[in-house]
């Protein structure tokens, strides 16, 4: 089984606004977008999404921006995956329609692979966006602030490289 872009997504918004909103400031599409490196149209729509959901709060103009539309501790990730995935078909016979397996008589493949579904989502229920956020708002406030930074890695790179021939050099 694999989330889709637009579950991935969503829970990279939700956890994007938890840590702004621990650093008491607001999200907006774009710093988000450019974090991540995701369409500021598709994220747009994934916002909209999450705002009728109920998990966020947006509000336009001056100070305006994107936030948890309840408390981090509320915002379980199973209900959150539920609604932004569109299909737990795992196989053909999870259909509703008739299915065409051969081996369907006396197979159990469906129905071990429907309680590992029930584990996914009995473990993601288990899991809400705060605890996935390292806890408390004391703990997030020290979370480092996001920031995009398009060549970070080269930097980084960089000093890395700098550090280990000061090293060799020594």
């Amino acid at each position: 089984m694999r989330l889709t872009h637009w579950t991935d997504y969503s829970l990279r918004v939700l956890m994007y606004c938890a840590q702004c909103e621990a650093q008491q400031s607001v999200a907006t599409i774009q710093a988000i977008a450019d974090q991540h490196g995701i369409s500021k149209s598709h994220l747009t729509k994934i916002v909209m999404t999450l705002a009728a959901d109920g998990y966020l709060q947006t509000s336009r103009g001056r100070g305006g921006g994107i936030r948890l539309g309840r408390p981090a501790a509320q915002i379980v990730l199973g209900e959150v995956v539920r609604k932004t995935e569109t299909d737990f078909q795992m196989v053909e016979c999870f259909g509703e329609g008739q299915s065409h397996c051969a081996l369907l008589p006396a197979c159990h493949l469906k129905q071990v692979l429907a309680q590992a579904l029930e584990a996914f989502f009995a473990s993601l229920d288990a899991i809400t966006l705060a605890d996935l956020m390292n806890t408390t708002q004391a703990e997030m406030a020290t979370l480092q602030t996001l920031t995009f930074m398009p060549n970070a890695a080269q930097a980084v790179m960089a000093v890395k490289t700098a550090k280990s021939r000061k090293a060799t050099a020594a």
